[in-house]
Order: structure tokens, then C-alpha cells, then sequence
């Protein structure tokens, strides 16, 4: 069970990435140098914005800062699922650490390829600030995880994350 777990996260990772790309691509391709297509008047926008920021443009022109810590959230990532039981309670938290880790490394490919992130996704109808599918990822991850750390996990249930000196549990 825990090796399937695993290759289910990879399949839905690369999946996730490339669907992030994909779409990257589309915009880049179709919106950069144009005006915005719009998809419901006055709700929602594709609009092309190289985004050299974190989100909402903080901390702009910091590439290397942002690569780093998507490099140390993946990271972690792979340990706790890694040391994730195999117990079907546990899917929906392999599901938030694929989302956040496909979303990190999604930006981070454009980061380091291109030196910014390409965003395209408006809401006209708040005024959001533009963002892209490894952002959605990122935000569905991050909910699903509070959620499930809030209301359905107790603390017993992640005690496999406790670092015990001398002990190595195995994959």
C-alpha cells in the first residue's frame, strides 16, 4: 500500500507540474503582448504578467531566495511522506503535501528557466492580484492541510513525525 501511495504521488505530481507548464505556456503563447481575453465580463480575465516577486509581487527580484525555499518545503515534503503510514487515513494528507510541492516546483522551474513566474489568472470582479495554476495548487494544499490538521488529525495521529534518536523506520 505505501509504495502505491507513493507512485500515486509521483503520477500526480509530474500530472500537476506539467499541467502548470502546459497552461504557462498557453498564456505566454496567446496573452504576453496583447490586451486581456476576457472569459465572464467583469469576474474573470486571462492576462499575461511576469511576476518576479513572491505572491502579489512581494520581495521582488529575490530568485535565488525563493528557489532555495521551495527547494527545502519539497524536501520536506518527500520526508514526511515518505515516513507517511500506509493507512488509508493518511491519503488526504499525501494529496495536500503533492498539491504544495507541485505548486513549489511549478514557480521554481520558472524562476530558474526564465527568472520570473509566469501568471495569467485574473479576478476582475475582487481585483486579485494575477496568479496561475502552481498558485492554485499551492492554496488548495495549504487549506486542505489546515483543514485536516485543524479537524481531522489529532496529535497522536502524526506522531510518526517525532524524531526518535536510534530509530529508523523504513519506506
Amino acid at each position: 500500500m505505501k509504495k502505491r501511495l507513493l507512485i500515486a504521488d509521483i503520477i500526480l505530481f509530474i500530472i500537476f507540474v506539467a499541467v502548470d507548464q502546459y497552461t504557462k505556456l498557453l498564456a505566454a503563447a496567446w496573452l504576453k503582448d496583447s490586451d486581456s481575453f476576457v472569459v465572464m465580463d467583469g469576474v474573470l480575465e486571462l492576462r499575461y504578467l511576469e511576476n518576479r516577486g513572491a505572491a502579489f509581487g512581494m520581495f521582488k527580484d529575490q530568485k535565488w531566495f525563493f528557489v532555495f525555499i521551495a527547494a527545502v518545503i519539497t524536501i520536506a515534503i518527500i520526508y514526511v511522506l515518505a515516513q507517511t503510514p500506509a493507512d488509508r487515513k493518511y491519503i488526504s494528507l499525501h494529496m495536500s503535501l503533492t498539491l504544495i510541492a507541485s505548486g513549489a516546483i511549478g514557480n521554481m522551474a520558472d524562476r530558474v528557466v526564465l527568472g520570473y513566474v509566469r501568471d495569467f489568472i485574473y479576478f476582475s470582479i475582487i481585483d486579485f492580484p494575477i496568479f496561475n495554476f502552481a498558485d492554485i495548487c499551492v492554496t488548495v494544499g495549504t487549506v486542505l492541510m489546515v483543514v485536516l490538521l485543524l479537524f481531522f488529525y489529532k496529535e497522536n495521529d502524526l506522531s510518526f513525525l517525532s524524531f526518535k534518536p536510534g530509530i529508523r523506520k523504513n519506506l
